[in-house]
């Protein structure tokens, strides 16, 4: 089990009152027909009805208990909420534990300290693979060979697909038990590349490569929310 169903943050509502704000506002600019969901979030929030631990991730997804309590939500909206606005907070509550993961602690598809689905991959210098979590920052290490999402090992439901030429070092990776899908960065070809999270939503071309093939992944993906896809 990951570390924050055992041991919750701390976190009140005060430590993520302007973030969350920041992150509401982004989310009706790039979605207009959010307004009316996000001022039942709003109004929830200032009446006490959901709390920080309500963006926590959940058997239903991260931000599960918003999409069961405001009416209207979808997993998409409530998961940008959450990974806008907990990462400092998270970053910052498992600062000091995260050495304490060892190599071969962990072999689960979810992040082991806060839980949330694999966001990111990276192909490390010396051939590891390195998944990552956007809503908390951290990052474990996982087989190449397995989906993080189904955990099929199977060869041919493994796929690669490959970007145009110039997005050298880029890749997607999807599942064909599963349909779901990362994006991942070989950094051995791509060394100059950016942390995952600067990556991941700076390359949304991927994102419509992957949905248009129809794969998806349960963290937010910014084109999705901004359009149909």
């Amino acid at each position: 089990m990951p570390l924050l169903p055992r041991a919750p943050a701390p976190i009140v509502a005060d430590d993520l009152e302007e973030l969350l704000a920041v992150v509401m506002e982004s989310l009706a600019v790039i979605k207009h027909d959010a307004i009316p969901w996000l001022r039942l979030v709003a109004e929830a929030w200032d009446h006490g009805a959901i709390a920080p631990a309500a963006l926590f991730p959940a058997p239903g997804g991260v931000a599960a208990q918003i999409v069961e309590t405001i009416a209207g939500s979808s997993a998409e909206m409530a998961a940008f909420l959450a990974c806008g606005s907990l990462r400092p907070a998270l970053e910052a509550y498992f600062a000091e534990v995260r050495s304490n993961l060892g190599l071969h602690d962990w072999a689960l598809g979810v992040c082991p300290f806060c839980g949330a689905p694999a966001a990111f991959s990276d192909v490390l210098e010396d051939g590891r693979r390195r998944l990552a979590c956007h809503l908390c920052g951290g990052g474990w290490f996982f087989p190449r060979t397995k989906c993080p999402f189904c955990a099929s090992e199977r060869s041919q439901d493994l796929l690669r697909l490959e970007p145009e030429s110039q997005d050298q070092g880029y890749l997607i990776i999807a599942c064909g038990g599963c349909r779901g899908y990362l994006k991942e960065l070989d950094r051995r070809v791509r060394w100059n590349g950016q942390s995952a999270l600067v990556e991941d939503w700076g390359s949304p071309h991927l994102d419509l490569i992957a949905h248009r093939a129809g794969y998806r992944r349960p963290v937010p993906v910014l084109i999705g929310l901004a359009q149909p896809i």
